[in-house]
Formats: structure tokens, sequence, C-alpha cells
């Protein structure tokens, strides 16, 4: 038994050693050490490993899991497309690209259109609009009109008063006449005869007082124009001066539709230019009439032009001062356009995801545009007719390249975005971290849109890039993570209605609102935030829109216009 344990013991380091030789003499290229004049080139780099759904998040181990979605992470190969060198470029693989749902539009040519919705007042005609006020001293002895709302007609009576001045003025005038041309010099009677007309007396009531020879004190107050009693200051019994306002009439045969423009929509405005008018009062009736007048100056507070629209109201059927609403249609043709939601903002200064095509991958390009329509938007440089454009998933693309430039400016002397690893990376700098909070303000603006719109689908749709954007920005800073966003992570699920969806957006939404302005990044972005006082779930909540038109994401067009603009 003690002679076999030796044996054995040698056999097995017999065994280990011509194993070790074998490996050796089998061992490939690979295997051997890098001499001095092998480039670093022929080296093959390691594998890098990325998961499919948020592409910044990447790892130099097989086996590692997604730390925001749970996902595998997939190989993109060695320094592969989340390593490129320009930080602009983002390169998804196939899988990537399904996941993420990544579409593109092509860059076209044709007619810009734009419908500018406004609200304004129903006025009278200011050309026709007269207050009575009293011409002599006295007292209201009759009232003719007692009501607002009256109609009268052109010489109508509406009051009668006692003036005991009056009665002097006729007492001089008869006097003269009577004294005939000897006594009385006709300049003096024609003196007298111009103070009765200064005092109220019409050119009738004269040649009466010339027939008769009685002078009254009663002075009747008449109606210059045909027209409507808007307001009544007096009544019978009560004593008046000069000057003391009596009446005031509108005529309301022709009424003014006036609403405010703000600067940027007087681009689309011109004179003559058909506008769609509607009023509560008259349901599925729409007035059409064109713009007869647009104010040269500016309201320093608003920034707003005022617009006049005349509408003939013979049967008045529209209320004075009552709200409308109204729309303005506009199409200019032979436009370079590019979709709306192709554009994001970086700073003010817009920028597209150009697909690349055969080349692989996606570029950002920044972009110069003119007038923005509903759906599009006219390109002035940087794109030609063909291009195609990321129009869903940009804000995915977008977060990537924000973390990739990050990366290059944390290590200037790497040419690449350096690995993600895993679990974080390090803090990007303060630039960086306002890229993410704009990425994800205007994903949020995004889904509102489509909140407001009773677009199910198409919240469904951006949802991905929301959670992406939230996703990214609460991975690109620790302090972040712990902040009051951190509570959203996993509540924006897909819902099966739209109530459902807008319950889980509001709190989301207000939070969003509030960090962008706390942050005074509506200001920077040109992003409006409003505020709706009566929302289901808080009572009071914000969200943030890219365009100044109110429309309510929380009702829809239940109440598409209830809530005001909070932009300070």
């Amino acid at each position: 038994m003690n002679i076999k344990i030796p044996i054995l013991l040698a056999l097995g380091l017999l065994l280990a050693g011509g194993g070790y030789l074998l490996g050796r003499g089998q061992a490939g290229p690979a295997d051997q050490p890098r001499g001095a004049d092998q480039p670093l080139a022929s080296i093959q780099a390691a594998p890098i490993y990325q998961c499919p759904m948020h592409p910044w998040i990447t790892s130099d181990k097989p086996g590692d899991r997604c730390t925001i979605c749970g996902m595998d992470l997939v190989a993109v190969g060695g320094n592969g497309a989340a390593a490129a060198a320009d930080p602009d470029r983002v390169t998804l693989n196939a899988a990537q690209i399904a996941v993420t749902g990544v579409a593109t539009s092509e860059v076209t040519r044709g007619a810009l259109t734009r419908t500018l919705r406004v609200s304004g007042v129903i006025n009278d005609d200011d050309t026709r609009h007269r207050i009575l006020a009293a011409r002599v001293p006295g007292r209201i002895e009759t009232l003719q009109v007692n009501y607002v709302g009256a109609e009268v007609a052109a010489g109508a009576p509406l009051a009668t008063v006692f003036s005991p001045e009056m009665l002097t003025a006729q007492r001089q005038y008869v006097e003269r006449l009577k004294a005939g041309d000897v006594a009385s010099p006709r300049a003096e009677r024609a003196a007298a005869r111009e103070r009765l007309l200064e005092l109220g007396l019409t050119e009738e009531e004269i040649r009466i007082l010339d027939r008769t020879l009685k002078p009254t004190a009663m002075v009747n107050i008449r109606a210059p124009l045909s027209g409507t009693v808007v307001s009544r200051a007096v009544y019978e019994g009560q004593y008046v001066k000069t000057n003391d306002p009596l009446f005031e009439i509108g005529d309301f045969s022709r009424m003014w539709f006036v609403f405010d423009a703000y600067e940027p929509d007087l681009a689309w405005l011109r004179l003559g230019q058909t506008v769609e008018v509607s009023v509560p009062s008259l349901p599925g009736q729409v007035l059409t009439a064109p713009i007869s007048f647009i104010d040269p100056n500016l309201d320093e507070q608003t920034r707003t032009a005022r617009v006049r629209v005349t509408l003939e109201n013979p049967e008045r059927r529209l209320r004075y001062r009552q709200t409308a609403q109204a729309l303005v249609s506009v199409t200019t043709p032979d436009h370079l356009l590019v979709p709306r939601a192709a554009v994001l903002q970086h700073s003010g200064r817009p920028i597209v995801y150009l697909d690349l095509g055969e080349q692989g991958g996606y570029l950002a390009r920044e972009i110069r545009l003119g007038r923005v329509g509903d759906t599009q938007a006219e390109v002035l440089s940087g794109l030609n007719a063909g291009d195609r454009v990321v129009t869903t998933a940009a804000l995915i693309l977008d977060a990537q390249a924000q973390l990739a430039h990050a990366g290059a400016a944390a290590d200037p002397h790497q040419g690449h975005r350096p690995p993600v690893t895993i679990p974080a990376a390090p803090p990007p700098p303060a630039e960086a971290a306002y890229g993410l909070l704009r990425t994800l303000a205007f994903a949020t603006a995004d889904g509102a849109n489509a909140l407001a719109a009773d677009d199910l689908a198409a919240y469904q749709q951006q949802l991905p890039a929301l959670r992406a954007a939230l996703a990214a920005y609460l991975a690109g800073d620790a302090a972040t993570a712990r902040g009051e966003l951190a509570a959203f992570t996993g509540t924006l699920a897909e819902a099966s209605d739209l109530d459902a969806a807008r319950r889980a957006f509001e709190p989301f939404s207000t939070a969003v609102a509030d960090l962008a302005r706390t942050r005074h990044l509506h200001h920077r972005e040109e992003l409006w935030i409003y505020q709706c006082p009566m929302t289901p779930v808080l009572g009071t909540a914000r969200w943030l829109s890219r365009s100044r038109q109110l429309r309510n994401p929380f009702f829809g067009s239940a109440m598409l216009e209830c809530g005001e603009a909070v932009n300070e």
C-alpha cells in the first residue's frame, strides 16, 4: 500500500506536465505576447455589451444586465457602436432599432400649412358707438328708454330734462325774434340760435319755436344713431350736470371680433385672410370673414398685437362682449419641409438626427428653421430634399449622444465615448445633466400633446422615449436619482384607456414641469408651462408644451382650453 501511493503521484505529475506542453504547442498567435513591431490595430479588442433598450448602458463583462430595465446586455463587437469616434454619431444594431422603435421620414419639398387657433371677444363697431352726455344742467323728468338692451332708432327720444338754463336761452332767442331787425341785429339772433343748438335743441325744434314763440324748459335727449342701448346712467327725478353721462349706444348690426396675436404668429397673418369664427351661443355654426385690421403696435406687457375681423350681424345673433374662438388656416407653397417630430432643441438650436443609411448609424445635425407649421417646419439650411431624419425615438438617440459628449468631456485624451460601467457611471458635467433634463422635458411635452389630442396610440408610442429619457436623467447623476422624479420610475406603464393614461401622467408631468421651471429650462428652450386648477388627481397640475397654444392633456377635447400659462 505504501509503494502504490508514490507511484500514483508520479504518474499524475507526468500527465499534468504533458498536458501543459501539449497546450503550449497548440497555442495560436492570439496567445503570444505582442512584440514591439506588432501594430495595436492587429490586437482583437474586447467586445462591448450594450442594452438594446437603453444603449447608453454598456459593460465589458458578458452576462451583465441593464440597471434600468433588467434586460440582458448584448454584444456589439470590439469597441462597437457604443464607442464611436464621433460622439454626435449613434449606431444601433438591428435588434436595438426594433426594440427602440426608431422610425425615419424623408425631407421633401411642398406646401407648408399652419392653423392658428385663437380666442377673442365680440365687440361692437367702435366707429358706430356713442356716449350721450347732458348738454345742460337739470332734472330728468321722463325716461322714454329705461332699460339696457332696448333697440332705438336714430332721432328717437331717450329722456326729457327740465332745465332752467334752456328756458332762459329760448326766451332770449324769442325776444330777439320779436324785436325784429331794427332792435336786434341779425348777428345776435344767429348767436342766440347757435346757443340753442349747443344746448341740445334740434333744427326741427327750433323751427317749431320760430312759429310758436313759446319758450319751454324741457329738453329732449335723442338717439344720435340707430342701435342698442348698452348702458344707462340716470333715473327719473335725478339731477344732472353738464357733461354727466346719460346713455351709451352701440350699433350691433356689424360687430368686431378682436383677438391678440403673439409675435411669432404675426408672420402668418395678412389683411384679407379668411377667419372661421365660432361662438358658444351658436353651436355648430361657423362665421367666415376676412381680417380687416392688424394693429402695428405691440402690447409691451403681453407682446401681442390686436387683430380685428368685421362680422355682419343683421339678425343680432352675435352678443356684445361674448367670447369666441377662431381658426386661421394658412398654406404657403414650395418649401423644404422636415417633420416637426424630428426636430429637437439644444439650447435654442434646432437639431435633427440624420439617417446615414448604408454608412450605418444616425448623425446629429444642426439645422436652421424658418416658419413652423402644424406638422412640418420650413428648413432654411442644413438638410437637402431626399434626406431621411429620425421622427420616432429621436430622444433616445439624443440621450445616448449627450452621454457620449459627457464622457468625451470627462476624458479629453480619449477620442470616443468610454463605456458606461455597471452599476453606474461617474456623474456627468453640469451641461450634460442639463441636456438630459432638456431631453426629458421635450419628451414630456410630446406626451402631453398626444393626450391633449385624445390620441392614446400616439401617447403609447411616445412612452418608450419618455421612459428612456427619465431613466437617462436619473442615471446621469446620483443626486437626481434621489430627487422627486425617482418616485416615478416604473409608473409610466401602458394604459388601456385615456383616463388611466392621464391619471398616471398627471403627477409625473407636474413634477417635470416644476423642475423645468426651477431650472429656468422653459426660458432657454422656448417651452411653455401651463396649469389647470381642477385636475382629477392633484387638483392643480401643470404640463409642458412646445406651443403657445393652450391644450389641456388632462381633459383633452372635453375641456381643451382649461388652464393658464405660468411661464414667469
